[in-house]
C-alpha cells in the first residue's frame, strides 16, 4: 500500500483516490469475511441450549427486584425498576409452556435489545458469544425444537452440543407474549 502511495507522491488528487479504492476493497474483504461466520449470545432453558443473534441483546443482568402485576399471566414476573426505567420481566421457560423457573443462582435477564417494548428475559444461564461457521448449520434440528420452533432463526450444532438460534423479537411480537393479562 505505502509503495502504491509513495508513486503517487506528486499529486495529492491522486493519492485520494487510491485511498478511497483501497479502503473499499479492504471493506469489501471486511464484509465478506463476515459473513463467513454469525454470532450471538448463547443461553440455556433447562437442558435446552439456545443462541440469540447479538443485536437482539441490549445487556445482560442479573434478576432484578420485581413488583407482581395484578391480573398477569404467572409467567409475567412483574416489573422492575432498572436505573431509573422500567422493565416487564418475563420467565422465558414458563412463557413457553415449560413450566416456572425456580430461582437459581446462574439465572440471568436478557435485556431486550428494543426501545419500543422494554422487556427483560428471565433464562437458566448465559455461555457467553458462540461464533457460528456455515459449516456449523443443522437445518433439520429447527423441525423437532418445540416449543422454540417458531421463533427459531436455525440451528447450529457446535462444541458436541445443539445450539437454537433463537429471535427474541419474533418472540415479543408474537399473539402468546401479548395476551401477558389472565
Amino acid at each position: 500500500m505505502a509503495g502504491e502511495l509513495r508513486g503517487l507522491r506528486d499529486d495529492p488528487f491522486g493519492q485520494l483516490a487510491e485511498l478511497e479504492r483501497l479502503l473499499r476493497a479492504s471493506r469489501r474483504d471486511a464484509a465478506a469475511g463476515a459473513a463467513q461466520s454469525w454470532t450471538g449470545l448463547g443461553f440455556r432453558i433447562g437442558d435446552t441450549w439456545l443462541v440469540a443473534p447479538r443485536e437482539d441483546v441490549r445487556e445482560v443482568i442479573p434478576p432484578p427486584a420485581t413488583t407482581r402485576v395484578p391480573n398477569a399471566k404467572p409467567w409475567m414476573r412483574g416489573v422492575a425498576n432498572v436505573r431509573g426505567e422500567l422493565l416487564a420481566v418475563v420467565d422465558l421457560p414458563g412463557l413457553l409452556g415449560l413450566g416456572e423457573t425456580p430461582q437459581q443462582r446462574l439465572q440471568r435477564v436478557l435485556v431486550l435489545n428494543s426501545r419500543r417494548v422494554p422487556v427483560g428475559l428471565l433464562v437458566d444461564e448465559v455461555a457467553g458469544y458462540r461464533q457460528f461457521s456455515p459449516g456449523d448449520q443443522r437445518p433439520a434440528l429447527v423441525a423437532r425444537s418445540q416449543p422454540f420452533t417458531p421463533y427459531l432463526l436455525g440451528a447450529f450444532a457446535r462444541e458436541n452440543r445443539q445450539w437454537l438460534a433463537f429471535s427474541l423479537h419474533r418472540l415479543v411480537q408474537d399473539e402468546a407474549f401479548r395476551s401477558a393479562a389472565l
